[in-house]
């Protein structure tokens, strides 16, 4: 079970308040039936049926009263200290997860997707510990008791109750069997709602410069179509599955009244015990229809959260080997021996390529779109992994060392930089934390960045906005430069690093790359 065995593992710090949860949900429980035998009992003490005195009663019942107040407030005392911690972890385990994806997963998926499939598990399932402790565990301890007690006055009332929740939950283990692919789809669906406005958000500029607010909305439209057929599968299952429940239930409450009405006129039970009966029964009605209804969110967590931890058991296509080392730059020379590759359902893109760079020496890679530059440098920094081959820096193929060391060791500015919606200082420094703030603006002041900097309201401190576009492209480029400057790898890889750039500003900053 996907679910139960994240639950599992990502709760592991938090267990004791996790299991004290489940025992006082056992307590309350108990509590539940408790307090309808205290009530048969001062029924039957006013008739004289039992030799109780009724304010000893009256004070047994207030004790109790005020101890499952007590039990009811430690519960969710637990439940805290457990849920916002455990989310927490959640959001921490699943980016972490995400972080070491192959760069191709981003390129197959949509950011707003990804993320939204992250809140679905973050926001959901700490609500299935609560369903389960709350909703299934504390009706299986009331049952048990209920069941006890009942068997006390007849045993019919216990069978009866016994062969119902037995009805009761085969039709729950069918419902879930249907429901959990239904809701898969429907989830599915609805995180590509999400993706799709989250990629129509991120690409605002390009609707208004094409006019194509309608075009969007009639796309969203196409996309909210699959989501509604696929709630509305689910949904027209549910009512179906919720009759069935409501049927079951209601042939045991039939049943119930008619022996309990026979059982009374005959004299074979006190009012206490008719009173006890009925209460306890009702009682179990009303958990039986809550759970019916707590079932549905339950399922559709549950199945969301199922959909979503598919998602996240991907298997990683590049990972650092066990024994991987730490990769040393101490020249820099890079060899290309025999490379192949290709991208996935493509044709080859290298074919046996060799080539070797020498230490300090500065190369150019020129040719037509889409021959494979940035792919060469991607290579090097190994977002994808040869076919063929092998690439070596140093002497060292870049598979045997570990993935940080390696781009560590190498500063890359890219064709179209994207920084991050924080303050420029973090933008920059994000190359080097350990960086001062002096060095952050002398990096700046090397890269031509410092004259605009200077010019913003707030400086250094100023919000650059989502993926930088506050700032012109020109702008952020001289950011990404600072940042390698700041960085001040061995190897450096530019893709067109200037290319927004004015002239005059190219050869300054060129001036400094030479340094």
């Amino acid at each position: 079970m996907r679910v139960l065995k994240f639950i599992i593992e990502t709760s592991k710090p938090y267990r004791l308040y996790m299991w004290l949860f489940f025992f006082a949900i056992c307590i309350i429980a108990i509590d539940a039936n408790v307090r309808p035998y205290l009530i048969k009992l001062l029924i039957n003490a006013t008739v004289g049926a039992n030799s109780y005195s009724i304010w000893t009663l009256v004070i047994v019942y207030a004790f109790v009263q005020i101890f499952s107040i007590c039990i009811w407030e430690f519960s969710q005392w637990c439940n805290l200290k457990y849920t916002f911690h455990f989310r927490s972890d959640i959001a921490s385990s699943l980016m972490h997860k995400v972080s070491h994806y192959s760069y191709s997963v981003f390129q197959d998926n949509l950011a707003g997707t990804i993320s939204a499939k992250i809140s679905n598990v973050f926001n959901l399932a700490p609500g299935i510990i609560y369903t389960i402790g709350y909703q299934f565990l504390q009706f299986s301890m009331t049952t048990f008791v209920t069941m006890f007690l009942l068997a006390q006055i007849h045993n019919m009332f216990a069978i009866g109750l016994f062969v119902s929740v037995i009805a009761f939950f085969l039709s729950l283990s069918f419902g879930i069997k249907k429901t959990i692919p239904l809701v898969k789809e429907y989830a599915d669906a609805k995180s590509q709602i999400w993706g799709h406005l989250s990629d129509n958000l991120s690409n605002i500029l390009n609707v208004k410069l094409f006019s194509a607010a309608n075009r969007e909305m009639d796309q969203l439209n196409r996309v909210s179509q699959d989501y509604i057929e696929k709630a509305q599968r689910s949904g027209y299952f549910s009512i179906k599955f919720y009759l069935a429940q409501g049927m079951i239930i209601s042939v045991y409450v039939i049943g119930f009244l008619i022996l309990l009405v026979h059982l009374h006129n005959n004299h074979l039970i006190s009012p206490g015990d008719f009173a006890l009966v009925f209460m306890l029964n009702f009682k179990m009605f009303d958990k039986l229809f809550e759970i019916s209804y707590q079932l549905r969110d339950f399922i559709n967590s549950w199945g969301t959260v199922d959909q979503t931890l598919a998602f996240f058991d991907t298997p990683l296509e590049i990972q650092d080997k066990p024994n991987a080392t730490e990769l040393c730059v101490t020249k820099g020379q890079i060899t290309f021996d025999n490379v192949g590759f290709h991208y996935k359902g493509s044709e080859p893109l290298f074919t046996n390529k060799s080539v070797t760079i020498d230490p300090g020496q500065k190369v150019g890679l020129v040719g037509y779109s889409g021959g494979g530059k940035t792919t060469f440098s991607n290579l090097i920094l190994r977002l994808y992994d040869v076919t063929d081959g092998r690439i070596l820096i140093d002497g060292h193929d870049i598979r045997d060392v570990t993935q940080d060391s390696l781009r560590a060791n190498i500063g890359m500015i890219p064709q179209d930089p994207s920084l991050f919606h924080r303050t420029l200082m973090e933008n920059i420094r994000y190359a080097r934390d350990s960086a001062t703030d002096a060095e952050v603006i002398e990096a700046a002041k090397r890269a031509h960045a410092d004259a605009f900097i200077a010019k913003l309201q707030n400086g250094y401190d100023s919000l650059v906005g989502e993926r930088g576009v506050k700032l012109s492209g020109g702008q952020r480029q001289r950011v990404a430069i600072a940042r390698a400057i700041l960085k001040n790898a061995p190897i450096l890889i530019l893709d067109e690093a200037t290319s927004q750039l004015d002239s005059v500003t190219e050869r300054d900053i060129q001036d400094s790359l030479w340094d």
